[in-house]
């Protein structure tokens, strides 16, 4: 089996299990001292029994499989001073190749495997990387967190409520993923007591609520059949593959449903997929198609944006897309990109667009150059 195959069995047949995007502090890229892997205070459990107590140390000595190939002798500390409360992976021992500048942006992936005992696996390219997030049921923003392989977590049983009546009255298999997107959306301001403005956090929360609802559509719809057996290896890949691919092909489609509502909300204009040179067809073109065409309009009011799950390949992709547009901004939820990675986007005249909260997780040097979504707009609104 391949790295991606392996590291998807390994969570799958495990009960605890880990990703994150590797941050430049992870690889020792922010110029400060190289203290190990960060692991998020809400994560304690993939390291150990009980949480850190503030005021103590504890550590733990494993031993860890990486890439089904070496295994190193590591630890797990705690470190619960005054001026530090957080968790480290450290000791990967002399020669470790995995955790260089270069891998700024990939994916770390860490699965219990028996006490002591772990497996781990950094996952590269984006294509390898949203294959993964498919396979184990998460998605990009629910990165930095152990994995939930439950067929539905749904934390709020108003939204269960609203998933399953709207599951029950459907007359379709599967509803589109603008429907999806738009019921998501709906069912999220309904389960709320008070709406958020930020748009930044308005787009994970529509995110995170789709992905909830598309899995109680998937658990419904493919609970009975999961349940008997196949006839044939032919019919169990044909059924894995349909699901997959529904599951990628959702992904993308659904941030760009998510971000023309964001559009909405804030009063811009904007055109999806206007066809530019070369019959080339840009996510969103600002004011739109009519502006874009016209050559008397100021070219410095134009604004091109891409949108991409993760981008530390596919970035290249929007160069040519637009060629009145010299400058290029692109969301993405990709958390994490090297500097070397960040300075030929920068040079090529790309500007990345994130959720602020993840902003912290880019090379210090570049934080500044790195727009939230809510700058974007502003941005856009002031033109």
């Amino acid at each position: 089996m391949s790295l991606l195959e392996n590291a998807v069995q390994d969570c799958l047949n495990n009960p605890l299990s880990f990703c994150k995007f590797i941050s430049s502090n992870d690889a020792g890229a922010t110029g400060g001292h190289q203290s190990g892997l960060y692991i998020p205070l809400h994560s304690w459990n993939i390291l150990f029994d009980n949480p850190g107590v503030k005021g103590e140390n504890k550590d733990a000595n494993v031993k860890i499989m990486w890439q089904g190939d070496f295994e190193t002798d590591s630890r797990f500390i705690y470190y619960g001073q005054k001026s530090r409360n957080e968790y480290r992976i450290t000791r990967f021992g002399r020669g470790f190749s995995l955790l260089k500048p270069e891998n700024v942006g990939d994916l770390f992936v860490l699965i219990k495997i028996d006490t002591n005992y772990y497996h781990a696996y950094i996952i590269q390219g984006d294509d390898d990387i949203e294959s993964f997030f498919s396979s184990v049921g998460i998605t990009a923003d629910q990165t930095n967190n152990l994995i939930d392989l439950s067929n539905v977590n749904l934390q709020k049983p108003t939204l269960e409520e609203l998933f399953q009546s709207y599951i029950q009255s459907l007359t379709v298999d599967f509803p589109d993923t603008y429907q999806v997107s738009s019921k998501a959306r709906e069912f999220f301001r309904t389960s709320q007591k008070k709406q958020n403005a930020d748009l930044d956090s308005l787009i994970l929360n529509w995110l995170d609520t789709e992905f909830s609802l598309f899995k109680a559509l998937e658990f419904n719809r493919y609970q009975k059949r999961m349940s008997t057996p196949f006839d044939t290896i032919d019919e169990l890949v044909a059924c894995a593959n349909t699901l997959l691919n529904r599951r990628k092909s959702r992904a993308g489609k659904s941030l760009e449903h998510h971000l023309t509502e964001v559009f909405r909300i804030a009063n811009l204009s904007v055109d999806s997929q206007v066809t530019t040179e070369d019959k080339k067809k840009p996510d969103f073109i600002f004011p739109g198609a009519i502006q874009y065409h016209d050559n008397t309009f100021n070219q410095d009011k134009l604004f091109f944006l891409a949108a991409k799950t993760t981008c530390k390949d596919r970035w290249r992709q929007i160069l040519n897309e637009a060629d009145r547009i010299e400058e290029k901004h692109l969301f993405t939820l990709q958390q994490g990109i090297s500097e070397n990675q960040l300075n030929e986007m920068y040079k090529h005249k790309v500007t990345l667009v994130v959720p602020r909260p993840y902003i912290n997780s880019f090379p210090s040097a570049y934080r500044n150059k790195i727009l939230s979504l809510e700058n974007f707009v502003s941005m856009v609104r002031n033109k």
